[in-house]
């Protein structure tokens, strides 16, 4: 086979692809996310409004050893939801130097269309969603400072 036919023949394929399973969307970046406990976790990055708003939705559960970090444009009051949750999580909310300035532990899911906003009492440029008690057992306290380098 030619590499012209050949190269028609990848461009079929990826429209049939595409057909059938919908647009490829890029997942999430992953990075390490260090607790003051010193446990490391492989934390989500949400970036895009989109993802952001998504969070946890829908999914079962969290791994042990995952988490998911909301990164913002500016410090805010950045507020947070439960909607459409499975199980109940620790928010943790950190300034631009990744001091943990609040947080909401043992958060519980939502079911309904009229869910609560938690919010930090400070302003916030992170948030990081941990299972629920974890943020205690990892020593996650107002003050305290987490360890990530963000992708470029």
């Amino acid at each position: 086979m030619t590499s012209r036919r050949f190269g028609l023949h990848l461009a079929l394929l990826a429209l049939w692809v595409g057909a059938t399973t919908g647009p490829l969307v890029a997942a999430p970046a992953v990075i390490p996310l260090k607790l003051p406990s010193g446990k490391v976790l492989q934390t989500e990055v949400m970036v895009k409004d989109e993802d952001r708003q998504m969070g946890l939705m829908f999914r079962p559960s969290l791994a042990p050893d995952r988490g998911m970090l909301f990164i913002f444009d500016r410090l805010d009051f950045h507020a947070i939801w439960m909607k459409n949750c499975k199980f109940p999580i620790d928010i943790v909310w950190l300034d631009e130097n990744k001091k943990v300035v609040h947080l909401a532990e043992s958060v519980p899911p939502c079911k309904d269309d009229a869910c609560p906003d938690y919010q930090p009492l400070q302003r916030a440029a992170y948030v990081v969603e941990l299972n629920a008690g974890q943020a205690r057992r990892e020593k996650a306290v107002i003050g305290s400072v987490l360890g990530f380098t963000l992708p470029r």
